[in-house]
């Protein structure tokens, strides 16, 4: 049985991993939590989330929870998905299974989840601290944070992560797809301005990888036959208010 702890690794230190966030604009932190919190999460989602379908719509984001997806029917959802697929031929879209813990944690849905566990984490002084230590960015004052599972054929398209209010400092993904082939798409890619993608992370374990903001990057889709799953907790290092509120995309 795992620790229902969230813990970093004790062996981290922040002086690191600075200096390559500082000069690419991007670093990421292997062995990031301690094994038994690392654990945990993979448990949770694998087996106790109640997973919605994340989708873009025409002009907005949508996330449907399971209740929602019982009660839409295959036609509805067959006609969100497809428009989805079509928006992303020319714009930005994505499909992908997410779990918005910030809104269940503050509703008290899934009480003792360890996402919510790593959420308070994550805004405790001390982690907080961590990162404006990684990023140089002092006016750190929350992480948010959504759970997404990327199934054979989800996508997220090309994308900055510019803030509504410019308030989203720097973005993160924590990895948690054990034993994946980099040919099982799913990458986090990051594009130049000519169109190349100038580098890429292939899904990982108990992996966090921090990037500046804004950013152009995008997540390839996942191939049909991926023999894992491509999990991972995301969201923003954020400079607005406390009471200030934006969901995760990417």
């Amino acid at each position: 049985m795992v620790d229902r702890l969230i813990r970093l690794n004790p062996r981290l230190d922040p002086r690191d991993y600075a200096a390559a966030y500082a000069s690419d604009g991007m670093v990421q932190v292997q062995d990031f939590l301690h094994p038994d919190s690392a654990g945990w999460l993979v448990e949770a989602l694998e087996k106790d989330t109640p997973w919605g379908l994340s989708l873009w719509t025409p002009q907005k984001g949508q996330l449907l929870p399971p209740d929602e997806l019982a009660a839409a029917g295959r036609d509805a959802l067959n006609t969100l998905v497809r428009a989805a697929l079509q928006q992303a031929r020319s714009g930005f879209s994505f499909i992908y299974l997410a779990y918005g813990i910030i809104p269940a944690l503050l509703a008290g849905r899934e009480p003792g989840h360890a996402t919510h566990a790593l959420v308070e984490f994550m805004n405790t002084p001390e982690f907080l601290a961590f990162g404006k230590a990684v990023t140089g960015e002092t006016k750190l004052v929350k992480i948010d944070a959504q759970a997404t599972w990327f199934r054979p054929g989800d996508f997220l398209t090309l994308h900055d992560d510019t803030g509504p209010q410019d308030e989203r400092r720097a973005a993160y993904t924590l990895g948690l797809s054990r034993d994946w082939r980099s040919d099982w798409g799913g990458q986090l890619l990051f594009h130049g301005a000519n169109g190349d993608i100038v580098r890429g992370f292939k899904p990982g374990f108990n992996v966090w990888t921090l990037f500046r903001t804004p950013q152009w990057h995008s997540v390839a889709p996942v191939a049909a036959y991926a023999g894992g799953k491509r999990l991972s907790i995301t969201g923003w290092l954020r400079d607005d208010p406390p009471n200030g509120s934006s969901e995760p995309r990417a």
